[in-house]
């Protein structure tokens, strides 16, 4: 990290959801993290996690609990209204996980990908068909398929659609919500290269959620691991990948697939026992206390803080350090 101050910035973010009869989900608990101009940070971390509503919570989408988040310095509000979206929308944008379930299908892909100019720009409509088309040729698409629907593309080109929905904003900071995962393997490697060659051309900051630690490592500049809504590692995405330092991401590292089976830095394998605790119910202490085998009697009762390591750019938040 520079010394420049962070394009984005998450101060002891707090997502809670209310389920009533004192029923609350720790969604997000506390997450500070600070992301640089035309930085990609991975987000890791389990189903259940929280990384999703961490991402949905920074562009808005959630109102916050607690916590802050700042853009270029400028507090944004708690709890977003419709002319904080008009202004911030043309900062921060989103890219969701699933192609289909995110655009309207009763919308042609023209006015899926336009609609953001219609609401937030004076363009004329002659200019807006200009623009999406530009973009559905930026994205690999063709302009004559701005009159067509979603459902009539394959779930590749649909992602290409949505990635062309949030990019025509041209925003600095764009969430990617695991755009990969409901796509297949032979597709995942394209959408991958576009968004690099977006970032690239833009000067994009991205904030990338998977599952895949293998493509996190591949596309981030720093990864950040998250269990059960709190952040446990942060660190440069190749030292995070290949030598972890929390108990929590060695075995989530080991349980991925090796990408290089002959490579000379090849991992043991690992997998994670026991189910990550209900975020309702979360445990004292460590959060992680209950599945790790290196834990101790004092990681039952006492909550790790995320804390430097010395010498290092990594931050964990465990009691071996």
């Amino acid at each position: 990290m520079s010394d420049t101050p962070p394009l984005l910035e998450t101060d002891h973010l707090t997502k809670h959801f209310d389920l009533g009869r004192r029923q609350v989900v720790h969604a997000v608990d506390g997450v500070s993290l600070a992301i640089a101009e035309q930085e990609i940070v991975g987000l890791v971390g389990e189903s259940g996690s929280g990384k999703s509503t961490y991402g949905k919570t920074v562009v808005g989408l959630h109102d916050k609990t607690a916590g802050s988040v700042r853009f270029r310095g400028e507090l944004l509000p708690q709890a977003y209204r419709p002319a904080d979206f008009q202004v911030h929308a043309k900062k921060m944008q989103m890219i969701f996980q699933d192609p289909y379930s995110s655009l309207n299908p009763r919308m042609t892909v023209g006015e899926v990908i336009g609609e953001g100019l219609r609401l937030h720009s004076d363009l004329s409509a002659q200019q807006v068909r200009e623009q999406v088309a530009g973009w559905l040729k930026r994205v690999g698409l063709e302009p004559d398929h701005m009159s067509r629907y979603p459902h009539e593309f394959s779930g590749g080109q649909r992602q290409r659609i949505g990635i062309a929905r949030a990019l025509i904003m041209e925003p600095e900071f764009v969430v990617c919500d695991e755009p990969i995962s409901a796509l297949d393997v032979s597709v995942q490697a394209q959408v991958i290269n576009l968004l690099g060659e977006l970032k690239d051309s833009m000067g994009l900051t991205l904030l990338f959620i998977a599952h895949d630690l293998s493509m996190v490592r591949y596309v981030s500049d720093r990864m950040a691991v998250m269990y059960l809504g709190a952040l446990v590692e942060i660190g440069p995405a190749n030292e995070v990948f290949f030598e972890p330092k929390h108990p929590y991401t060695e075995i989530l590292v080991g349980s991925n697939p090796e990408p290089d089976p002959k490579s000379e830095r090849n991992r043991a394998s690992t997998t994670i026992a026991g189910e990550i605790p209900s975020p309702v119910n979360v445990p004292e202490g460590c959060r992680f206390a209950n599945r790790c085998p290196k834990a101790m009697e004092q990681c039952r009762h006492q909550t790790p803080e995320l804390i430097p390591l010395a010498d290092t750019n990594r931050e964990v938040a465990c009691h071996l350090y």
